[in-house]
């Protein structure tokens, strides 16, 4: 009786599952409007310290979801307040089964200056579920390279004060593990709110 019943959930269990991937449309990057990758980029795998104290192992914690991965600082001017304030935006107003399978990563190119507390401070004026990440500016740029993004730099003010050069854009990955697009900077919350559930919903897009 338990074999047969083991057999019986087995069955159930592949049929809700083919239901599930039927549910499933074939989409492919080009219906997204960020700018689309030529070879998707594999996800990087790095460990740096969490502004919630410990290690955060990036592949690890965000595996099974969509993962929206940038690097920037909390004193920018301008590109980095934009990116996450349009995507705190967005995400306020997507269903929660939607907003919950997507993992926001910050991680900064100036670790000089952006301590833990600086980081959660920031990032919780958009969202208090994005993750900020640290680590020397040597490590960052290191990550940055293995996934072809620029290395960041100190750059001087006239002031005394100082900026930091860094890559505007936000690398998103798929549950595969892939990233098959990125967002500029001045990317618009409507195109934000078309790609993120598609992303979700969708899965792993068809390159064929």
């Amino acid at each position: 009786m338990i074999r047969r019943g083991a057999i019986l959930t087995g069955a159930v269990t592949l049929l809700l599952a083919g239901c599930a991937i039927e549910g499933r449309r074939s989409w492919k990057p080009s219906e997204l409007r960020g700018w689309i990758v030529d070879e998707p980029l594999p996800k990087a795998d790095f460990t740096l310290e969490s502004m919630n104290g410990g290690d955060f192992s990036f592949l690890k914690e965000t595996e099974g979801f969509v993962t929206l991965l940038f690097f920037g600082y909390t004193n920018c001017p301008d590109i980095c307040p934009l990116h996450m304030a349009n995507i705190s935006a967005v995400l306020r107003k997507l269903t929660p089964d939607v907003a919950n399978q997507i993992k926001i990563v910050f991680v900064t190119t100036d670790p000089e200056r952006d301590t833990p507390e600086r980081m959660r401070e920031w990032l919780g004026h958009f969202d208090r579920k994005f993750v900020g990440l640290r680590g020397t500016l040597d490590e960052v740029n290191a990550i940055q390279a293995s996934i072809g993004l620029g290395a960041a730099f100190r750059e001087e003010m006239p002031s005394g004060d100082y900026g930091m050069a860094h890559a505007a854009q936000v690398l998103a990955y798929t549950t595969d593990n892939r990233a098959h697009v990125t967002y500029a900077f001045g990317t618009r919350q409507e195109d934000w709110a078309h790609d993120l559930p598609m992303l979700v919903e969708n899965g792993p897009p068809s390159h064929e």
